[in-house]
């Protein structure tokens, strides 16, 4: 059977949004899931450490190499990117190269792409200010997973969403609590 894999970008607005998503999934969903939210690195321990107080799911800064586990959850300080395992794939944080955004959710996006054949991947990109990660979620929608943009209804800031769809139209938008039941059903199935 596959590994599940949720991958979620966010930006400005994001905090809050992921608090909800993984409040309301936690303690059934049985995928990985993969955070990139934008965030000045001298607030990023801090994030995590509310997670893991907080979540009845193991959450993991990405400060090395490490091989994707079913319900845990796994936070990007800095750029992150997929790669194949032995048994199951892994996430590695990237040292070298600058990107204007940290983490760069496109870089995530984009390495998820080689691992579809391996896993099951749901993409979400949440609010946010700009257009980081519509071109990756683009490109893992056109190569088979199910991609989800969050529509302007609960958009905090409507930038990152709103490129991603008007980039492909043939990727879905939803509100927040829509969002929550996809993944939801996506890691309990």
């Amino acid at each position: 059977m596959k590994l599940k894999i949720g991958l979620i970008g966010a930006s400005t607005g994001g905090p809050g949004h992921l608090k909800k998503i993984l409040s309301a999934i936690a303690p059934n969903y049985t995928g990985a899931i993969i955070i990139a939210q934008h965030m000045n690195a001298t607030f990023i321990p801090s994030f995590i450490s509310q997670f893991q107080n907080e979540l009845s799911l193991p959450v993991h800064a990405v400060d090395k190499t490490m091989t994707l586990k079913q319900s845990n959850v796994y936070i990007c300080p800095q750029n992150c990117h997929l790669l194949r395992g032995d048994f199951s794939p892994n996430i590695e944080p990237i040292v070298e190269g600058e990107t204007p955004y940290n983490p760069s959710i496109d870089t995530l996006f984009s390495s998820a792409v080689a691992q579809i054949k391996d896993a099951e991947i749901l993409a979400v990109l949440l609010t946010g200010i700009g257009h980081d990660g519509a071109n990756g979620l683009s490109e893992l929608q056109k190569h088979g997973a199910t991609c989800i943009a969050e529509s302007e209804k609960s958009a905090i800031v409507f930038g990152m969403p709103k490129r991603a769809v008007e980039i492909n139209p043939n990727i879905v938008a939803l509100a927040l609590d829509d969002i929550i039941q996809t993944i939801k059903t996506f890691g309990e199935s």
